[in-house]
């Protein structure tokens, strides 16, 4: 079996709208650190040279969004209320696990031009692959837009999905849907634009406000889709972070090739 990466970094050098910090405690550091919280909480005088290179380990403080690097969100993220179950839509860690671990179909959306596209785009691509989605599949869209990564074009050239597209997905019984680009939306200039030309709020954002009607997931940020050798015939798997009460999970996907 062949795993292949699917998961964008979280780096600190690259460019974020809300910027992340990366702070790292050397292993010299974590040694003076740890003889410091020693003496500090349990009374134990320690001497950091008494270790081997006098290092002890290391350490890393990381400041971020769970929105940061390829994540994962929950119908929490889309709105506080839901016209589904008990009208309390559920947090990244209450999402069940079989969810996370199916197997995946991959889109190819490159050679659209136009930041959104609708369901009659995504049957036309599954009948070109001669793909049928059965219920669970992840799809994953290949949009080209991680090329831009790390710059400020990555968050603003890329394709989108509209309301139709989505719910075509989700009649088809797909939970899990992924995305290459920075957002499974249109760009928010694009969207603000429509809005104010038409005045029509089915408009705004209606890829994520589709969660609200009905539940499901998103992947974001995902990388390397080019990588795959076939448009389906393998395996996804995408577990999100275990975080509390939280609307997003970041998580390292990965697809499984049986060659």
């Amino acid at each position: 079996m062949r795993i292949v990466d699917l998961s964008s970094p979280i780096n600190a050098d690259q460019y974020e709208p809300d910027p992340v910090t990366h702070e790292v405690l050397t292993p010299r550091e974590g040694a003076v650190h740890m003889s410091a919280e020693m003496r500090a909480h349990f009374g134990l005088e320690f001497d950091p040279d008494e270790l081997p290179d006098g290092e002890f380990l290391s350490l890393d403080r990381i400041s971020l969004t769970t929105h940061t690097g390829t994540h994962i969100d929950a119908p929490s993220h889309y709105g506080s209320r839901a016209r589904y179950g008990n009208g309390t839509p559920r947090h990244i860690d209450e999402m069940p696990l079989d969810w996370f671990f199916a197997p995946g179909v991959v889109l190819d959306l490159t050679a659209v031009d136009s930041k959104t596209v609708g369901a009659s785009h995504l049957e036309k691509e599954l009948s070109r692959i001669g793909h049928r989605l059965e219920p669970s599949t992840i799809v994953l869209l290949h949009t080209g837009a991680s090329s831009w990564a790390g710059t400020q074009r990555y968050f603003t050239d890329f394709t989108g999905l509209d309301g139709s597209a989505v719910n075509f997905l989700l009649d088809a019984g797909v939970r899990v849907i992924g995305t290459d680009a920075f957002s499974l939306d249109a760009p928010f200039g694009h969207i603000i634009s429509a809005y104010r030309r038409t005045g029509d709020r089915s408009v705004l954002w209606p890829a994520h406000f589709a969660g609200r009607e009905r539940e499901y997931c998103q992947i974001e940020r995902l990388a390397n889709l080019d990588a795959l050798p076939a448009p389906h015939g393998f395996t996804v798997a995408c577990f999100p972070v275990k975080i509390t009460s939280a609307g997003a999970g970041w998580t390292r996907a990965v697809a499984l090739i049986d060659d």
